[in-house]
């Protein structure tokens, strides 16, 4: 199951990507916004990264207007290493060499097709490990 969320400023986006996902008949589950109202991307970012790290969710997708706010709140959580994706290329990399447990994206920044095909590449994309898997228990290191 993938979790997603969204402040205001990416409910529209993020309404979007929730249709194209379930089109595919991917299972997700939706922690909010339901509305446009104002909303800050820390509160946003919480339901869906913990919903990862406990593992009620393989991986998340956080939107807020730019995606920098809810990235930044997003990778405060100890485990969580949150992309901002922008690109299709940088969406595989935070998968495979980075291991990304979230995307984040732009919901004022991001076209919808564009955005379907950042989620779309992020989500077929697996962590090659190797190499990668220690530079990612270098950063579990820092966490500590």
């Amino acid at each position: 199951m993938i979790a997603i969320g969204s402040d205001h400023g990416g409910f529209e986006l993020k309404e979007h990507i929730l249709k194209h996902l379930r089109a595919k008949g991917v299972l997700v589950k939706d922690f909010g916004v339901h509305s446009e109202a104002s909303a800050d991307y820390p509160d946003c970012a919480r339901p869906v990264c913990e919903a990862v790290l406990n593992g009620e969710c393989e991986r998340g997708i956080l939107v807020c207007g730019t995606g920098i706010g809810i990235s930044i709140a997003a990778n405060k959580f100890k485990g969580i290493r949150a992309a901002l994706c922008s690109d299709v290329f940088s969406a595989k990399m935070a998968k495979e060499h980075n291991n990304a447990n979230i995307i984040c994206l732009g919901g004022r920044v991001t076209g919808r097709e564009l955005a379907f095909m950042i989620v779309d590449t992020y989500m077929n994309a697996e962590f090659q490990g190797g190499r990668h898997a220690d530079r990612i228990k270098k950063i579990h290191q820092i966490e500590k």
